[in-house]
Formats: C-alpha cells, sequence, structure tokens
C-alpha cells in the first residue's frame, strides 16, 4: 500500500507540474484560438465515434458482469446519440462567451485611481468523477474555455471509454496547437490517485468531485485543497392545493422518470392535504413503473402503495422509486424540505402565485423552480453549456457550475503616480 501510495503522489506531482506549464500557455490564448481548439475537438470525437463506441461496450460487460445498478448502467452507456450529444457539448463550449478577461466591476477612487475587478482563470483543476464517461468531455471543454488546465480522474468502470474520449479530445486540441497537457487524465485508477490528487497542495487549486456520497465525503474529509462539491440530489416536488391536476401529473412524471439516474432527478413527492387529486396522482406516478412509498396518509387513498420508513426521505434513490407525503400546505413542504432536502434542486406546482413565491423565496436550494421539472437541473438547460456539476454549498459557486464557476477574479488598479499618505 505504501508503494502504491508512493507511486501515485509522484504521479500526480508530475501531472501537476504539467498541467501548471500548460496553465500558463493556456492564460496567454485568445478566445478565438481557445474555440478553434474546442471546435478540433468536437470533430475528433466524432472521428472517434466507432473507438469510443467499443471501448464503451467493453465497460459495459465488465459493469454487468459485476453487477452496477440499472442507474449506474445508464450513466455509463455510450451509444451513437451520447457520444454526438458529448461531441456538440464540447461544440457548444467553444461558442460560448469566454469570461476570461470580463470586467466585474470598476470604480475611481476619490484619488483618481481606476479599480477594476477582472475574471481570471482558477489555474489547475482536478475533477473527480464516476461512471459518466461524457464528463470526460465535458469538464475538459469548460476548464480550457475558462484557461484552467484539468487533471481528470475517472472511475474505473468507465476507464476504456474515458481513454477514448481523452485521446480524440486532446489529438483535437494540439491539432490548434493548445498544449495536451491541458486536459490531463490519471492513466490509474487506484484510489490512492484520489488521495494523491486531494493533497495536491500547490499543484492542484481547485478538485471538483462527481460521484455518490461516498466519493463526496471521501474528498470533503481529505482535501488540503479547496473543494466544489454537491452531496445528494434529494430533490422534492411539492404539489400545492392550486395546482392544475393536468400539469401536476406532467411535472411529477418527468421530473422522476424521465431519466431516475441523473441528480436533478425527484426523489420525494409531496402533496397538500387540500390537494383534491392525490389519489390519482399517486396513481398516474405508479402507472408509469414507479414504484411508490407513502406515508400513513398516501397509503389510505393508495393501498397499492408500499410504506415509507424514516430513512426514505433521506434517499437519493437514483431509479424508479419515490417516496411520497402528505404536508399541511406549503409551510408543511418547505418544513419537509428543510429537514430532509440536500440544497440541491426543488420545485413547486401551483397556480397561487403567493404560494409559488413563498416556495421560491423560503427554500435554502441551489435551485427552486415554478411550474416546471427538477430535470432542468442542468448547466446546458440553463444556457451555460456543458456543466461541472451542481454545487449545493453556499460560497464560490451555486447550482450548475459552468463558465464562470471555474474563474476567480484579480484588482486592476490603475493610477497615475499617487502614493499613500
Amino acid at each position: 500500500m505504501a508503494d502504491a501510495e508512493t507511486d501515485s503522489t509522484a504521479l500526480i506531482a508530475d501531472l501537476g507540474r504539467r498541467a501548471r506549464d500548460a496553465a500558463r500557455v493556456l492564460s496567454g490564448l485568445s478566445s478565438a484560438v481557445k474555440a478553434r481548439a474546442l471546435d478540433s475537438a468536437a470533430e475528433a470525437i466524432r472521428e472517434a465515434a466507432p473507438a469510443i463506441a467499443a471501448a464503451n461496450d467493453e465497460d459495459m460487460a465488465r459493469a454487468r458482469a459485476a453487477g452496477l445498478s440499472s442507474a449506474m448502467l445508464d450513466r455509463l452507456r455510450l451509444d451513437a446519440g451520447r457520444i454526438e450529444s458529448t461531441a456538440a457539448g464540447v461544440a457548444a463550449v467553444a461558442g460560448l462567451r469566454d469570461p476570461v478577461g470580463q470586467i466585474i466591476d470598476e470604480s475611481r477612487r476619490p484619488n483618481g485611481m481606476i479599480l477594476r475587478r477582472v475574471r481570471v482563470p482558477i489555474g489547475v483543476i482536478g475533477i473527480i468523477y464516476e461512471s459518466r464517461p461524457n464528463v470526460t468531455a465535458d469538464a475538459a471543454a469548460l476548464c480550457i474555455k475558462s484557461g484552467n488546465a484539468v487533471i481528470l480522474r475517472g472511475g474505473s468502470e468507465a476507464i476504456g471509454s474515458n481513454r477514448a474520449i481523452h485521446a480524440a479530445l486532446v489529438a483535437g486540441l494540439e491539432r490548434e496547437g493548445v498544449p495536451g497537457d491541458a486536459a490531463q487524465l490519471v492513466p490509474i485508477t487506484d484510489r490512492a490517485a484520489v488521495g494523491a490528487m486531494l493533497g495536491a497542495e500547490g499543484m492542484i487549486d481547485l478538485v471538483v468531485p462527481r460521484g455518490g456520497k461516498s466519493l463526496v465525503a471521501r474528498v470533503q474529509a481529505e482535501a488540503r485543497v479547496p473543494v466544489l462539491a454537491h452531496l445528494d440530489g434529494i430533490n422534492h416536488v411539492y404539489v400545492d392545493a392550486s395546482a392544475d391536476p393536468a400539469m401536476a401529473a406532467a411535472i411529477t412524471v418527468n421530473a422522476k422518470m424521465r431519466r431516475t439516474g441523473v441528480c436533478g432527478a425527484m426523489e420525494t413527492l409531496l402533496i397538500d392535504r387540500a390537494y383534491p387529486h392525490t389519489a390519482a396522482l399517486v396513481k398516474v406516478l405508479g402507472d408509469t413503473g414507479c414504484e411508490v412509498r407513502g406515508d400513513a396518509s398516501i397509503r389510505a387513498l393508495v393501498p397499492t402503495a408500499k410504506p415509507a420508513d424514516a430513512a426514505d426521505w433521506d434517499t437519493e434513490y437514483l431509479e424508479a422509486i419515490a417516496s411520497v407525503a402528505i404536508v399541511d400546505g406549503v409551510d408543511g413542504a418547505m418544513a419537509h424540505i428543510a429537514a430532509h432536502g440536500s440544497h440541491h434542486t426543488d420545485a413547486v406546482v401551483a397556480e397561487n402565485e403567493g404560494v409559488a413565491e413563498r416556495f421560491l423565496a423560503g427554500v435554502d436550494s441551489a435551485i427552486v423552480l415554478w411550474n416546471a421539472s427538477t430535470q432542468f437541473a442542468d448547466g446546458g438547460e440553463f444556457g451555460l453549456g456543458a456543466e461541472i456539476g451542481i454545487a449545493t454549498g453556499r460560497l464560490h459557486a451555486r447550482g450548475p457550475v459552468a463558465l464562470e464557476g471555474l474563474t476567480t477574479y484579480k484588482w486592476i488598479v490603475r493610477g497615475t503616480g499617487q502614493t499613500r499618505p
């Protein structure tokens, strides 16, 4: 074990030095050069689609043999449409406005000095992720567009897919003169490599974990570098007494069943005690193939619902299961979310504007929605292009983290010879 840790530390140190050199190059590139490089990377991914698909087939076969859940298999799977979507995501980032150099604010001091806060890259970003191989491309594209070098450490279940996507992406970048070291993939899947990244002070400026609770908890417990993270997506839809029944059904089904394995999926449905169509709404959800686990009030109305226990209200299922509870109006919904939510994404379905505004103001989550599905919790849907993840903390960035979330700022002061008295 000691040898593995020593080797991993040396490996990450080498990747970090190379990334730091690449970051200095990136900081001097124009927006046009970065855009051309990302367009080239997108095209290279398209050209490599057969090789990427073949690698993913091998990963999927190993994952099935290992008994991965259906949700994890869905995250891992790359078909032709998803490979094209991955390439299109890189191209979309190429076309986004470059945040580097943007003036956040400007002021003139009484002594005549002009002060500006200007966006600059963070430096070297470490991304630690599981299952989803598209993150390899998404994260690299966002980091490069925002002037950051990136060190990518994917999960062992997706190693072949990650390597294939990474090789294509780097080839595309290098065709336009961007150093390949700007986007490096950790070549090993040993857990010691994660520990080495978390302790890489001075080489990695920010770590972003994308994965399950155990990964994020480990990163937050062990990291000696800043962390930008989200925990579970324990997301709620609250259906108010004033909700339109057809809208409530459509949003509930979409929020849970569109893709059950994404972090924006609804896990708990809260229904106002005064809502007149509760049984019908729960039946619609169950008819889609979703297992309903209800509290005593729900089971009294819908006998086919399974009983929910205390753990259900704090569970991110990431599969076709939903817990359902009756609450006393919007105050009851907000109290339940405060007790059991994860500050990720929560939605209210209501025609009563006052109720909706109370929910939007009172729920302390990174994303709150009125009359819309929680599945919109996605950087692309927010017009941000690809995303690094959904941050649920309160510092630096919150919600979908895209280009601006990967920058910091510096003060630029212009004077005319002023000295301080």
